[in-house]
């Protein structure tokens, strides 16, 4: 079982940023690809940012250009580097491996 632990979550004005972290433990030989996804209460989980071992990343659109996705595979950790920091990404945010568990997520509130 794999074990996901999100942080560095926070309040921010906008235009601010932030960085995510989160760490994979557990039974695991290795991790190719890991990502974030956010999901605010009433709505569907989406995808914000994935990235592989070899460093191929794809963004929302929405995103784009404002978040960074970069992964340490070595140590099975992956972050978010979020800049221009918009009130609509306010959500609580997850990381994902391609194993089926989910962390507890960790809340982002961009707000004056």
């Amino acid at each position: 079982q794999v074990q996901l632990v999100e942080s560095g979550g926070g309040l921010v004005q906008p235009g601010g940023s932030l960085r995510l972290s989160c760490a994979a433990s557990g039974s695991i030989f290795s991790i190719n690809v890991m990502g974030w996804y956010r999901q605010v209460p009433g709505k569907e989980r989406e995808m914000v940012a994935t990235v592989t071992s070899g460093g191929y990343t794809n963004y929302a659109d929405s995103v784009k250009g404002r978040f960074t996705i970069s992964m340490n595979s070595a140590i099975k950790q992956v972050y978010l580097q979020m800049n221009s920091l918009k009130p609509e990404d306010t959500a609580v945010y997850y990381c994902k491996t391609p194993y089926p568990s989910w962390g507890q997520g960790t809340q982002v509130t961009v707000s004056s």
